[in-house]
Parts: structure tokens; C-alpha cells; sequence
């Protein structure tokens, strides 16, 4: 958003006759609250958010105690140019400091202490690997640049393996971004493309994850806490434990009007009439419905039924091809669970170990591993990570709490004899601390003093899932008058999922849609059209195996441009 764009706009016409109606409590629909207060300027009281389970936050969690455990199912790797994130949060109170934003805590605390990893990949257990190229050769590099410069419905449903050939699965290139992204083989090639345009910028510091921003605290605490409470101050209703189990839609000559919302509150069923004054937010799917936990003795469980979310959108589909296809992203679990896992370590063993691996003492709000660090030779694809500790306000100084995934939860393990699924907490631990050179006889110790939490995903890539034009609905249909989708399964022009940025852009996009606000929704960071990026990125994707040719074209232009204000720029 440039200058010229902040400004408070004018109050809508009849806002006050007016009443917003949120599923789901993920950031998508706290964003969406917050952005009708804030630029739509509807009195707190008039919105209601429905909430299934007993906490808001959707997938950006985090709870527990040292006593039991904390758990975390993931984290957020963030950057610079959220430039929607950093417009919601830029208003935001910080809990922490009065007088301050959560933006201006966030933006302090990564400018004094940047984030950057020292050991991004090991392997032969606990080695660590220095090099810091891609490892792509010229046929990759002009693979990656067709895909770039493919239109997206001429890729259609293609996949990742569909589009390259195998030799670029061995590249560190692909090593790094599907252990950073989750990306599978069958995955969509057109969301990998989106990437790529999107945070191009980036892929200079890929191999040491420069350039990425990290919270104080867990997602949770750090992000929907203080969001949360701002709209509670503002008189926002959430009502917990409820779920929407159908919408009724009038749809006559072209538009598509909610009428009525059913759900189920405390075992009883309720109906709410609703108007063409009324908006309907849907956070249409999940990635992590139906998750599940396990313990250090038990291994959690695959859950296969179908959840709320995903009941709720099949449902409203089927009454218009306009609202999407979600069996496009929830019809096949197989190829979009995985497992993750946290752990809680007290006392100075485990702390120590993964000390080592981050090559950095974890002193108090200071970055800890800088990002994932991934087992390359793990049959799992093992990949862990140690956030800024404590990474809950009530962590006591002793106890540490890292992060861990495997990508590849059907497969045996290197040093367990199990599939990654069948593992309890215990054996998921031994499996890390193989990986990380410790030996068989000494691993009772480590185990001693951690609480290893599970929990499988079943919905965690989803949104990869390859799609075409149709399968994601729009933000607000073609003839919606008063319902709109919001979050990971919505489609936005350009923007790439499994992001925070993704779901706040889809609320102000439906925000200031729905209430015709003369104000442009913050610009996507144009990164691809700065010559001076597309040269750093071709720079590093050529790194050390640049032909004689391509050297000797860039020695003429900078004589060229030598002595000339654009010098700088090659």
C-alpha cells in the first residue's frame, strides 16, 4: 500500500443497519472482523464470530505447561512485505509494551536480532553441510524460467514430478524448498509457480533463510492473542463450541443470498435468519481439521472422517458450481497428511545438542536454529527447528521447546523400525536424536528429560493439492450479495497459500468489496519486476557453474553501463 492509499475512509451508507457473521476463528476471520471496525467502521457489537472448538486461532497455535507438555502443530515463517499482515498489526496494541503496536514490537525485535541459519542441512548423521548453492545446472535453470513464464491455465492440474524430470529432485534447490514449503512430488506445479514469483526476492539467502522475520513468542501468543483481545475491547462476540452445520441460499435471477445460518450449540440446533444486510465470512476447508495428538507412549491417530469445515463446504457447493469443488483438496488424505511433533526439554542435555546444530548459545529472545534445519539422508525427510525461547510466557528458563516434521509419515524410520505414524513420542525423539549423532546407549538420557507431543495431520497440504480455474471460489462469487470465502481455499489472483498473508488478503479484499470502500487492498510486494531481484536471483541459481558464455555477455554489459548511473545494477 502505498501513501497516497492510508487513509480512514468515510463511514459506509447504513452501516449501522448492518451484521457480520464469521465461521470459523482463524486469523482470516479475526482480520475480517477487525477490518470492518477499523475501515468499515461497524460497531463491534454487530459482529459475531462461530467458533467449533473452545479456543480461536485455527491453525496458528500454540498451548500447553511445562508440567505436561507444550504443543505447537506448526510455525509461521514470515518476511518483510506482508504487506497485509503488517497493515492489520500495524494497528494492533502490543500486550507487552504500552503505547506500542504489535507491528513496532515485531519490527524492533527482527531488526535488532535478524534471523539467518548456520547449519540448514545435515546429514550422515549430524553432519553439517557448508555449500550454498542451489546445485541447479543450465537445464534446470531454464526449466524453472519456462515455469515463470507459463501462463497458469496452461499448466492446469500438472504436478511438481509431471513438470521436471528427476534430476531436479536431487538438487539442493528442491531440498530446500520442500522441506521449507512442504512441497510433495504430486503437488500443484502452478502454487510452486506462485512462490517463485512471490518471494523470488528471497532466493538469494535460501540456503541460509536470510531475509525471513520471526515472532517474540509462539504464533499464538505472539499474533492471535493480542488481535483477539483488541476485538473483544471493541464488543465482538465469540461465541465457542458452535458449529454451522448449513447455510441456506436463495439463488434467483443471477444472486445468491444467504437466508438463514443452521448450527449446533450445546447439542441443540439453532437457526438465525439473515438478510441481504447481513455478510457471511466462511472459512471454507481447514489444514488441520481433524487433527490428532499423541503422547510420549502413543502414536496419535489418523483421523479419516470428514470434518465440520469441509461437511460445510461440500454442502454449499452443491448448491452453486460458483462456491468451489472441495473434494479437489480434501479427497485424498494420503497425499496431504503429515505428522508433526513437539518437544519439551528440561534440564541442559537436549538444549546443548540443538545449541550445537544452530551453532548459537539460545540466550533469551534471540533467534535459536534461524529457521529449519533438515536431516537430507532421513527416510522421514526429518526436518526441526528451535524458535526464539522462551517461546511461551510461561516457559521456565530451564526448559526449551523446539519443533519438529517429517514429511514422509508412511515410511520406516532410519533408526525405528516403524512407520513415522505408528511412532509415540518417544520413538519419534529417538529417531531425531539418531540423526543427530547421538549414540543408541545414550539416548535414555534425552528421553528422560523431554515430553515429546505427536500430532498427525490429515488436511495439512491440502491447499497444494493441483487445481484448476473453478475449484477454489472466489473471494466473493460471481452474484454473492452477502457471503464470502476467506482463508486457504479461496482464490486470489497472484498470491501464494499456506500463509498468513493469503488469509488476511482475503479479508480485506472481502471487506472492502462488500462495503464498496474507496481504499486499494495493499499491493502483492511486486519483487518479480525489479530487474535488480531478477538478476540476484538468476545470480544464485547460476552460482558456481556459470558458462563462459553468459559470463562473457555480463562482462559487456557492465562495460557498458560502466561510468553510467545504472552500473550498479548487473
Amino acid at each position: 500500500m502505498n501513501n497516497y492509499q492510508r487513509i480512514n475512509p468515510r463511514k459506509p451508507k447504513g452501516i449501522e443497519h448492518k451484521r457480520a457473521f464469521l465461521i470459523g476463528s482463524g486469523i482470516a476471520s479475526l482480520a475480517a472482523a477487525e477490518y470492518l471496525i477499523r475501515d468499515g467502521k461497524m460497531a463491534g457489537n454487530k459482529i459475531t464470530i462461530f467458533e467449533q472448538d473452545a479456543i480461536e486461532g485455527g491453525a496458528m497455535d500454540g498451548a500447553g505447561n511445562p508440567k505436561d507438555g507444550y504443543i505447537v502443530r506448526g510455525g509461521r515463517e514470515m518476511e518483510e512485505h506482508y504487506e497485509c499482515v503488517w497493515d492489520l498489526y500495524g494497528k494492533i496494541p502490543s500486550l507487552e509494551e504500552q503505547g506500542r503496536t504489535v507491528l513496532e514490537e515485531f519490527k524492533e525485535l527482527n531488526d535488532a536480532d535478524p534471523s539467518y541459519s548456520k547449519a540448514r542441512i545435515i546429514y550422515d548423521r549430524g553432519k553439517k553441510d557448508s555449500a550454498t548453492t542451489l546445485g541447479l545446472s543450465e537445464k534446470h535453470i531454464k526449466k524453472l524460467t519456462k515455469l515463470l513464464l507459463a501462463k497458469e491455465e496452461d499448466l492446469g492440474a500438472t504436478t511438481v514430478e509431471e513438470y521436471f524430470d528427476a534430476s531436479f529432485f536431487e538438487t539442493d534447490m528442491w531440498l530446500y524448498w520442500r522441506s521449507m514449503f512442504a512441497f510433495e512430488l504430486w503437488h500443484s506445479v502452478v502454487e510452486m509457480k506462485r512462490y517463485m514469483h512471490r518471494f523470488i526476492h528471497l532466493i538469494p539467502g535460501m540456503s541460509r533463510l536470510k531475509g525471513l522475520v520471526f515472532s517474540k513468542y509462539n504464533q499464538y501468543d505472539s499474533l492471535i492473542l493480542p488481535l483477539k483481545k483488541e476485538l473483544e475491547s471493541k464488543g465482538v462476540k465469540f461465541i465457542y463450541n458452535s458449529r454451522v452445520t448449513d447455510l441456506d441460499i436463495d439463488i434467483a435471477e443471477g444472486k445468491k443470498t444467504v437466508t438463514a445460518i443452521h448450527l449446533m450449540q450445546k447439542g441443540k440446533a439453532e437457526k438465525i435468519a439473515t438478510t441481504s444486510n447481513d455478510f457471511i465470512f466462511f472459512t471454507n476447508g481447514s489444514m488441520t481439521e481433524n487433527s490428532t495428538l499423541g503422547t510420549m507412549d502413543k502414536a496419535p491417530l489418523l483421523d479419516r472422517s470428514e470434518g465440520a469445515s469441509w461437511q460445510l463446504w461440500k454442502k454449499i457447493a452443491k448448491k452453486d458450481k460458483a462456491f468451489g469443488r472441495p473434494e479437489v483438496f480434501c479427497g485424498n488424505i494420503d497425499k496431504t497428511k503429515w505428522e508433526s511433533y513437539t518437544i519439551t526439554a528440561k534440564g541442559s542435555k537436549m538444549r546443548k545438542l540443538l545449541e550445537h546444530y544452530a551453532e548459537r548459545e539460545f540466550l533469551p529472545h534471540k533467534i535459536g536454529t534461524g529457521g529449519p534445519v533438515t536431516a537430507k539422508d532421513s527416510s522421514w525427510l526429518l526436518t526441526f527447528t528451535v524458535s526464539r525461547q522462551p517461546h511461551f510466557k510461561d516457559q521456565p528458563e530451564d526448559v526449551t521447546v523446539a519443533w519438529a516434521y517429517g514429511l514422509f509419515p508412511d515410511k520406516k524410520g532410519d533408526f525405528v523400525d516403524k512407520k513415522m505414524s505408528d511412532c509415540s513420542g518417544s520413538e519419534l525423539l529417538q529417531e531425531l536424536l539418531y540423526h543427530l549423532g547421538v549414540k543408541a546407549s545414550e539416548m535414555q538420557d534425552y528421553i528422560d528429560e523431554c515430553i515429546v507431543i505427536p500430532a498427525m495431520m490429515p488436511y495439512i497440504t491440502s491447499q497444494f493439492m493441483p487445481r484448476i480455474k473453478g475449484d477454489r471460489p472466489e473471494v466473493i462469487p460471481q452474484g454473492s450479495v452477502n457471503l464470502a470465502f476467506l482463508g486457504q481455499f479461496c482464490e486470489i489472483k497472484d498470491d501464494c497459500v499456506f500463509t498468513v498473508e493469503y488469509s488476511v488478503r482475503s479479508a480485506i479484499m472481502a471487506v472492502y468489496q462488500f462495503l464498496n470502500i474507496d481504499k486499494n487492498v495493499p499491493e502483492i510486494y511486486p519483487s518479480q519486476y525489479d530487474i535488480r531481484v531478477l538478476s540476484a536471483a538468476i545470480k544464485t541459481m547460476k552460482s558456481n557453474h556459470e558458462s563462459i558464455k553468459t559470463k562473457f555477455i555480463e562482462s559487456i554489459v557492465k562495460k557498458k553501463l560502466a561510468n553510467t548511473s545504472l552500473e550498479n545494477l548487473i
